[in-house]
């Protein structure tokens, strides 16, 4: 693709080059008025790793900072080592592993309310922690701002430290919107317990939407880019009312030579170990470009 000089990377696999061709195309032709940008956060608009180390996903910021007692960190780390093999097990289904999400989160988040966290510590949890957004991402947030086109963040992470990052990154425009797992604080500022609906890696569907109505009001936007690092991400697009275009780009982060089959078929295209947005943008730069 000529016009999108950036999917010459070597981290790009296309399966369908023609297909992808095809979407990029009509993404342009119906204009800027209809796109919409839906993304998750953790490892696909922030960065997997940097300098051969992992870097922290908005659980983890909090998992690890000081507010929390060794004890809780431990008991923290405990429920990841025995939950996340299940939530990447490609040998369990999907009526599987839901409910034994809905466990992990509920316990993490149990003994996150147990810590007696303060609404005034978080800026400054995340200005201490490792958090990263990809490079490239200024000008995404810029370009998706200056042309108001509406980013939607659907995040199984925490609400309160994902949007303290962009805040810090100073992107925060008004375009952006997240739905997320909030934390709801005490009149004197003291975590209490999460908002719900509690929203995990495989329930990101319209099922966690309803009664938002934010794709409602954006009836019109029918051109999709959905960005995501996990299968579970595939379905965030599925409360848009008529979806005309939709163009999914997926961050394939880790254990690459075992899951590029299946990426490749769920995702047009897939970004391996790639930490920018390089890619995005110069799909971004040519749609948005008169």
């Amino acid at each position: 693709c000529m016009q999108v000089p950036e999917l010459e990377k070597a981290t790009v696999r296309i399966r369908q080059p023609e297909r992808v061709r095809e979407i990029i195309q009509s993404l342009r032709e119906q204009g800027v008025a209809k796109l919409q940008v839906i993304s998750d956060f953790d490892m696909t608009l922030s960065r997997f790793g940097c300098n051969g180390r992992r870097c922290p996903t908005s659980h983890n910021i909090l998992d690890t900072s000081r507010v929390i007692s060794e004890d809780g960190k431990k008991k923290l780390k405990d429920l990841l080592h025995y939950y996340y093999p299940i939530e990447i097990d490609p040998n369990r289904t999907l009526e599987e592993k839901c409910p034994l999400m809905v466990e992990w989160w509920t316990k993490a988040h149990e003994l996150l309310v147990q810590q007696k966290i303060h609404k005034s510590d978080i800026a400054q949890i995340v200005r201490e922690s490792e958090a990263m957004l990809r490079d490239g991402f200024k000008e995404f947030f810029d370009q998706l701002h200056k042309n108001d086109v509406p980013l939607f963040i659907f995040s199984a992470g925490i609400g309160d430290i994902l949007e303290e990052i962009i805040r810090q990154a100073n992107v925060f425009y008004s375009n952006v919107n997240v739905v997320s797992n909030y934390m709801d604080f005490s009149d004197d500022g003291v975590l209490t317990h999460f908002k719900g609906p509690l929203i995990h890696t495989y329930n990101k569907n319209n099922t966690v939407l309803q009664g938002t109505g934010y794709f409602q009001q954006l009836s019109t936007r029918t051109s999709i880019i959905l960005l995501g690092d996990s299968m579970g991400d595939l379905t965030m697009a599925d409360g848009v009312p008529s979806v005309e275009n939709i163009l999914k780009i997926g961050f394939l982060n880790d254990k690459v030579e075992e899951r590029r089959g299946k990426y490749l078929d769920s995702y047009d295209i897939v970004l391996e170990s790639d930490e920018t947005l390089d890619v995005v943008n110069g799909i971004l730069r040519y749609i948005l470009t008169e």
